[in-house]
């Protein structure tokens, strides 16, 4: 998010609060920790070819419009009833050792921050209790500051007065329709609906299995493209729910709707009253300090009890799917997993027609 705000050029004060409203509504509508975040492919177009706030608000009433088709139309439930459990083994897989190697890039730009701070992590969320987020931040903001990583805490105290603000809207037109839907629509969808909807929905009855039921491929669709149709014309970034960010939410010890009522209050205020400072704020955060956090997030990912209780001929679509998830994207991973499973499902049956024959 910061990346787009400062490299992308899009308005602070729209982004923060299509995030804060669309976390608050989050909490209180599944009470679980679910997560917000930029949509992956969209973030990476922004930052890379300029798409003009425009183009990017184009995008998220797309994405929208397609997101409450699959779930109304019942197609997504199909689809996810359609993957074998093992390609999803292998999605979790790739998506976690992602996750964790662009924490460790994070990590490696100052390396005793980084793995200072994954150690402080790994001690403090074995004990029982202990606010080991809290306390991860704390730590990682006053290291920031002594050593120069971030920028001086002086330098915005001159724009903490708070000053009341609503985002402008933002309507595109024909031609911006046409560019995000080239550009950025359509590198995005695959990637949605199988990270953002399928394999979240799958984690969540891993990790909560009686209240997991909740979070079900149709609600994710619709929530995800109900708020972005409405908050995109307000300069939200696209925006989904992300396998990644539950596990996270749920390492750190999140357990209930809390954690994103708390998060969306506190980025509402900041969109509403703190805009101009919002980026300058996060930005103390130590880079490698978060890395950290996505290191032990992504791991925890990756490693699903499925990986154990596989069979030894479900293997490899596991790791072809992780591989090509991790080379290139979870929509590839899909394809490749499925394209081995069916195969795979072909041989089995051939075989057993041949015995059959020769008995």
């Amino acid at each position: 998010m910061i990346s787009v705000l400062t490299v992308g050029g899009l308005a602070s004060g729209g982004v923060l609060f299509g995030f804060g409203l669309f976390y608050l509504f989050t909490g209180a509508f599944y009470r679980l920790p679910l997560p917000v975040q930029p949509m992956k492919a969209v973030s990476a177009v922004i930052v890379t070819s300029g798409l003009p706030p425009g183009a990017v608000a184009a995008t998220g009433m797309i994405l929208g419009v397609v997101l409450l088709v699959l779930g109304l139309s019942g197609a997504i439930e199909r689809l996810s009833r359609a993957i074998p459990p093992s390609v999803i083994a292998g999605l979790r897989f790739g998506l976690g050792l992602s996750f964790a190697l662009i924490g460790l890039k994070l990590m490696l730009e100052v390396p005793w921050l980084g793995f200072g701070m994954l150690a402080l992590l790994g001690v403090l969320t074995f004990l029982r209790g202990c606010p080991a987020t809290l306390i991860g931040l704390a730590v990682a903001l006053l290291a920031g500051q002594a050593a120069g990583l971030a920028p001086p805490f002086a330098e915005l105290a001159g724009e903490l007065a708070p000053r009341f603000g609503l985002p402008a809207v933002v309507l595109p037109g024909f031609a911006e329709m046409g560019a995000a839907l080239h550009k950025a629509v359509l590198p995005q969808i695959a990637l949605t609906v199988t990270n953002a909807v399928i394999v979240t929905a799958a984690l969540a009855r891993a990790l909560y299995p009686e209240a997991g039921a909740r979070v079900s491929e149709k609600r994710l669709c619709l929530t995800s493209g109900a708020a972005n149709l409405l908050l995109a014309p307000f300069g939200a970034l696209p925006m989904c729910h992300g396998a990644g960010g539950l596990q996270a939410h749920h390492r750190f010890g999140a357990r209930s709707g809390t954690a994103p009522l708390l998060i969306g209050a506190l980025l509402f205020v900041l969109a509403l009253f703190f805009a101009d400072a919002a980026v300058g704020l996060l930005a103390m955060i130590p880079l490698a300090a978060v890395g950290a956090f996505l290191v032990l997030a992504g791991a925890e990912l990756a490693i699903s009890k499925r990986l154990f209780d596989a069979r030894p001929d479900c293997w490899p679509a596991i790791g072809l799917t992780a591989l090509a998830t991790l080379l290139v994207d979870a929509a590839v991973g899909l394809a490749v997993g499925c394209t081995i499973e069916f195969g795979r499902t072909l041989a089995r049956d051939f075989v057993s027609r041949r015995g059959s024959r020769s008995d």
